[in-house]
């Protein structure tokens, strides 16, 4: 199984399969392919229908979107808690994560993922306000509901989909409630933040949109 992925400095939706496919223990190899200047590589063709990353490689079978990617990942490994085992909880998790892969388009086109950044304002529209407002209460609600540390308990896809909405919050000084500080607190203690905040902070490409 193979996993084609772009910068982790800045590739957020790279990061989300591959954060989740860490955390469950899923074996795979990692491609990084890094962007060019605009933003994407003509060699993600190579790979990837859409000529975008991620995209997974799993034998004659290959898969983009990221949302996609962990939802065949949940189909072919069962036994793993991709996604919370009660009916219910699954529900509202796939909610959460479809939220994610539709929505908050305030905020991921002025505030892009950047591991190496310092922290720091900068000015942003109502459009990220509103997003951020709503995340605030999304957070809240499923880890009041849940009892944490993570929006059901323990990880699942949703986090994933979330994952770069925490670099976000915190690079760019967005939000000091409560609920935020304490999941951010529980997903940069996982192991596999840890490694790909290290390698992104230490990758020597810079991609000047991404650098807000």
């Amino acid at each position: 199984m193979r996993l084609y992925i772009g910068n982790k400095n800045y590739s957020s939706w790279s990061f989300r399969p591959w954060i989740a496919m860490k955390v469950q223990g899923v074996d795979f190899e990692e491609v990084l392919v890094p962007f060019d200047d605009a933003g994407g590589n003509p060699k993600f063709r190579e790979f990837s229908p859409s000529g975008k990353v991620p995209t997974l490689v799993d034998g004659k079978l290959t898969i983009w979107e990221s949302l996609a990617i962990l939802e065949y990942l949940a189909d072919r490994f069962p036994g793993k808690p991709f996604w919370p085992q009660d009916i219910a909880a699954r529900a509202m998790a796939r909610a959460v994560a479809n939220e994610m892969h539709g929505g908050f388009g305030g905020l991921r086109s002025e505030c892009p993922m950047n591991m190496r950044r310092e922290i720091r304002a900068i000015d942003v529209s109502d459009a990220v306000r509103k997003d951020v407002a709503r995340i605030e209460k999304l957070w809240s609600d499923c880890l009041e509901a849940s009892g944490g540390p993570f929006l059901f308990g323990s990880f699942t896809n949703a986090d994933a989909m979330f994952a770069p909405v925490v670099n976000r919050l915190e690079k760019y000084a967005l939000s000091d409630h409560a609920a935020v500080t304490a999941y951010t607190k529980a997903m940069k203690a996982l192991p596999a933040w840890i490694e790909w905040e290290a390698a992104g902070t230490a990758e020597p490409w810079i991609v000047p949109a991404d650098e807000a």
